[in-house]
Formats: structure tokens, sequence, C-alpha cells
């Protein structure tokens, strides 16, 4: 058993290679000696088994963490926590901090501007006490700023093989990279200052797999979102998955971050992509990433983490894409997904009866009528961004519907990037200039109106959006948010009402 103090430190900037052996398993022979026989395991169970330094008895682990992330609204307190407590993080080095959540969007805003929510004091406790304890910290005004999960790719802060924990349960993101990340509590990011260790239940492990072949303006969203609607926002539950099959082979670094980042709605803690040369083309030369013989150790480490031939898991959902349209919400949940071509459903033909009810208070509050079609629905604002969406690719997926185009004068458009790193990369392609030409707001970087940091602009407003959750008063009172992807939130905008990206 290894001690906390006593796992290894890393190295400069290539501080995460650690190279181990198979897991082993006795097998009796007939002197009664034993011999070792390597065990096949899935992407998880290396990094599980990597990452364990005691076994608590049942399924009960404390595992190591490697990056501990932080923003101002879920950071706050366990910093004053440990403050107050008189200790200290034990691995700085290993924690980064950054205001994202409670900051406001609007252009030129200044450094201790907040938006609609509040938060002034917990900007200050976390920007004080970052500095204080020596974290790396990305203030509002650093060029580095941005939404946690979009930074952490983006930086190279978090590389595969990593675990990963952050107070926000769309931690489940950096799992697109080939990682092993999870939102935690308050409290957990505490006791992850403090010792950098944390007690974990080990789930059971499932695979995706998306196989056939994406349709015209057909997106990773559409394919998470087809997928929660297919399986039920509770299939996650005690999972870890794991995203493989044909689709996601061929798919860049920043669809797979969406993909996972959208794990949690259906209540998986863990969703990743094992690493392969589409990560590590991504991750070359980032700032945070090895560099010169650590780079070639790293590469080295990180090809080995694929899920072994002949693993095995306890769940596999085989998903083909071939023929599945665009998809957009129409109730409550992330399941309340259909193809934007369909009508909404008929809350009879749910056998259920809670599921029944259930859809018809989601139809009451979104002002939906059963069986109308959801194309042709007015909308009143369209929101480009998040964590989810909020990435340079989701901007020029965008842009190419809007180029030379108008919204409608009715619809309130909004794109907040994703962090500054896209925002300033986006305008030197000039993709600012078609969003506001277009007639949207172009914003600073941040979560902004993702929850209810718009409550006072989107309240009883009806959203189309490319965010993650669409609850009852998700982004403001009586708000009603449809999910969708950038290119069906763009035509939709200029339409005026929800629109088949597909038909121009």
């Amino acid at each position: 058993m290894r001690s906390a103090r006593g796992r290894r430190q890393w190295q400069s900037t290539a501080d995460h290679v650690r190279v181990t052996g198979k897991r082993k398993s006795p097998l009796p022979e007939a002197d009664g000696d034993t011999r070792s026989v390597a065990v096949s395991q899935t992407f998880f169970e290396k990094l599980w088994d990597q990452h364990v330094i005691a076994h608590l008895g049942q399924d009960t682990y404390l595992l190591q963490i490697d990056r501990l992330l932080m923003h101002e609204l879920s950071g706050a307190q366990p910093l004053r926590a440990l403050e107050a407590a008189g200790r200290r993080p034990d691995s700085p080095r290993q924690v980064f901090a950054m205001i994202d959540h409670l900051v406001a969007t609007q252009p030129d805003r200044g450094i201790d501007d907040v938006g609609p929510s509040g938060g002034a004091q917990m900007i200050r406790d976390t920007r004080i006490l970052s500095k204080h304890y020596g974290l790396t910290f990305f203030d509002t005004d650093d060029a580095r700023q941005g939404i946690v999960h979009v930074v952490g790719p983006e930086q190279g802060i978090v590389q595969p093989g990593m675990t990963v924990v952050c107070g926000d349960s769309h931690t489940s993101t950096l799992g697109g990279i080939g990682v092993l990340a999870w939102g935690v509590g308050t409290s957990e990011v505490e006791h992850v200052l403090a010792t950098q260790t944390i007690v974990q239940a080990k789930p059971k492990t499932m695979l995706v797999r998306f196989e056939g072949r994406l349709g015209t303006y057909v997106s990773p969203k559409d394919m998470v979102l087809h997928l929660i609607a297919s399986i039920g926002i509770e299939a996650g539950i005690g999972y870890a998955v794991e995203f493989g099959g044909s689709v996601m082979r061929d798919m860049p670094v920043e669809g797979r971050l969406t993909i996972c980042n959208m794990s949690i709605e259906f209540q998986a803690k863990y969703g990743f992509v094992a690493p392969d040369d589409i990560t590590i083309d991504y991750l070359r030369g980032r700032a945070f990433s090895p560099v010169f013989e650590h780079w070639d150790a790293a590469v080295a480490y990180w090809r080995g983490l694929r899920s072994d031939s002949g693993s095995r898991y306890e769940r596999e959902v085989v998903i083909d894409m071939t023929d599945v349209a665009p998809q957009v919400t129409w109730g409550t949940n992330p399941a309340h997904a259909c193809a934007i071509d369909s009508v909404v459903p008929q809350p009879r033909s749910f056998i259920d009866p809670v599921e029944r009810e259930s859809v018809e208070r989601a139809l009451a509050y979104m002002q939906l009528e059963p069986g109308a079609k959801l194309q042709g629905t007015k909308i009143d604002v369209a929101y480009i961004g998040s964590c989810t969406n909020g990435r340079l690719s989701d901007l020029r997926a965008a842009a190419d519907v809007l180029k030379g185009r108008r919204i409608a004068p009715h619809v309130l458009g909004i794109c907040i990037p994703g962090s500054t790193v896209v925002k300033r990369a986006a305008e030197e392609e000039g993709l600012d200039l078609i969003f506001k030409a277009a007639g949207f707001q172009w914003h600073e970087s941040g979560c902004g109106m993702c929850a209810a940091g718009g409550a006072h602009v989107l309240a009883g407003k009806r959203v189309i959006g490319t965010t993650n959750r669409n609850f009852e008063g998700r982004q403001g009172p009586g708000t009603r948010t449809h999910l969708a992807s950038p290119v069906t939130v763009a035509q939709s905008a200029i339409c005026g009402e929800i629109a088949d990206p597909r038909v121009n």
C-alpha cells in the first residue's frame, strides 16, 4: 500500500508519466504455488488501479488525485475552510483555480465586474486565497481565463491518465482528453486540497459505441442528445462510461469533450474516451504539456492506456448514427429530445404513469401541445456558448451558418466564447465580425447565462441554446430552454423559430 505522502511527485511539465504493469491475478498450480497471469483491463480499470492508495473495504477506495480544478462558485468556501483550520494545500502545484461562473461576460468588463447572480465576495476570496497558497490562478484579466472545463484541455493542464476533480458536475467533460474526471462537493474539494486524495466507490463499467456515419449537420451534441433520449436519464447511475465506436475514432478532441460533458446528464459520474493519436496531436505544444524527453515518455505511457482486447464491460450500448437527424429538446430534461423534424410526443404514449405525469408537466411548463411540430416554434433568444459548445470549432460551425445573413428582428442573439483563448482565436479568424453582422452580441468568456446567471435577461423567454441543461428555471424564472447544436441554434436565430439546419 502506498501512503499519500509516498506517491510519486510530478516532474516539471512532464509530471504525469507513470508506467505500471498489467494487474496480476493468482492462478493456483498443482504444487500449491501460484503464478501470475495478465488480466485484460479496460481503460477505466487501468486508471483506477494506478491511482489506488488503499482499499477501504467492499468497493471503496482511497484514490490519488492528480489535478484539482476550482472555480469561484465552488472553490471559495473550501479555501476559506482550509484557512480557518490553519492548514495548507498538500500539493499546490496540482491545483488550478480560475474565475468563470460569477464574472460578468458583457463586452469591456472590468476585473471586478460580476454577473447578475452577484458573487463579488466569492471572486475576491478565490483571488486572494489562491495567491496566498501559491496556486496556479487565472484571474478575470488573464489571457488564459475561461470556463474551467474549456481551459483544462486547452492549456494542457489535464493529460491522459490523470485523475481530475472539480466542484462542478460537468467535470466529466475532461474525459474527452483521456482522463478520469468527475465532479465533487465543496467538502470533498476541501479534502482534496488538504490531502490530494479522495475516497471513492468503484463503479461498474459501460461501453457506448457510436457506429455508422453522421448525416449532414449532425454533430457530437446531436449524438449525445440522441443517446440520452434512447437510454434515459438514469441509465448511467453507478457506471463509468467509455465512449467508442467508429464515429468516435474519427472525432476531433473538441467533439469528444462535448459528448463527455453530458455524461452527467444520464447520471454517469465519469465519461471518457481512451487516448489515441488524435489526443496526442491535440496536446502537442500546449502550455502545460510535457516537453523534450518528458514528452516522449508521456506519449509512451498514454499509448498504453487503451482498453485491452478481450476486456469486458458490465453493459454495452450500440448507437447507429446513420439515420439520426439533428436533435432538439422539447421538455425539461435532456432525455426529452427528438429529431428536429418530428413532433412533440403524446403523454399517453408513455406507459409508465410516473413518466407520463412528468411529460405532462414538462409540456405544460414548455407551453407545447402534444402532436405539434417543433419546427416553427417561435423563439425569443438564441444562445451559443457554455462548457458544452463554447469552443472554437463550435463557433466556426455556427459562423458558417450565419455568414452573410441576419437573425430575426425579435430574436436576442448572444455568443459567449468558452475561454479568452477561444475568443481571441475567433477574432483572429474574423468570426466575431460574422456574429456581430448577423445581429449577435459578442461577449467576453465565462459561464454567462448557462445557469441562472441569465435570470434578468432570459426570465420567461423561450431560448434555444447550446448548453447542457433544460430544467425548469435553469436559465431564469420561467425560462423555457431547448437544447441543440451550434448550427441548429444559428439557423433558428435566423428564422426566428426552431429550424432545421438542413433546410436553408
